[in-house]
């Protein structure tokens, strides 16, 4: 490759970094819930989108590579961990007696209940409302059917609707 595509690249990579490197984190944070893991998976995206010298990305196209490398490490991490707790000895874990605002908190606290959605419902979730993005954009920013989108949507926000709703009162399918 000449020196110019090179110097094209590294000049696309630098100016993504500069302008849109804090949103990506953020992104990353909202996916993982965690700034170290997040800037992992922005590196990691990074790494995957430029590790081989592409010729011909503008910022708007490069960021959209790595916003999808981001989404794909975070599943692969999350499948790799869930492979893992399957094969791992049970640990001890202490007992705790909650006080009684403990589950008041619990409810309210959703960045708690979006770690325990599964990675794909996870994924599903952010980039539909925090991404803003339609179900066949996911979809295809995912590598899954529109209909898997649809049903990881309405399983995280089944579960996150029924986390957040207070006891005794029904949720109608819609997260307060």
């Amino acid at each position: 490759m000449g020196q110019t595509a090179r110097a094209d690249w590294e000049s696309v990579l630098a100016t993504l970094v500069a302008e849109r490197g804090d949103a990506l984190t953020r992104y990353a944070y909202v996916l993982c819930g965690n700034a170290d893991d997040a800037a992992d998976l922005v590196q990691s995206g990074l790494v995957a989108t430029f590790g081989r010298l592409r010729n011909g990305f503008a910022i708007e196209r490069a960021e959209a590579y790595v916003r999808r490398a981001i989404a794909s490490a975070y599943i692969d991490r999350g499948r790799r961990a869930s492979r893992w707790r399957a094969t791992a000895h049970l640990q001890v874990v202490p007992e705790q007696v909650e006080g009684p605002d403990a589950a008041i908190d619990r409810r309210l606290d959703l960045k708690a209940e979006l770690d325990g959605l599964s990675p794909r419902e996870r994924a599903c979730v952010v980039l539909r409302y925090y991404g803003d993005q339609k179900v066949d954009d996911i979809a295809t920013d995912l590598g899954i059917s529109s209909g898997a989108v649809k049903r990881y949507l309405s399983d995280g926000l089944a579960k996150l609707a029924s986390a957040l709703t207070e006891p005794g009162r029904e949720h109608h399918g819609q997260l307060r």
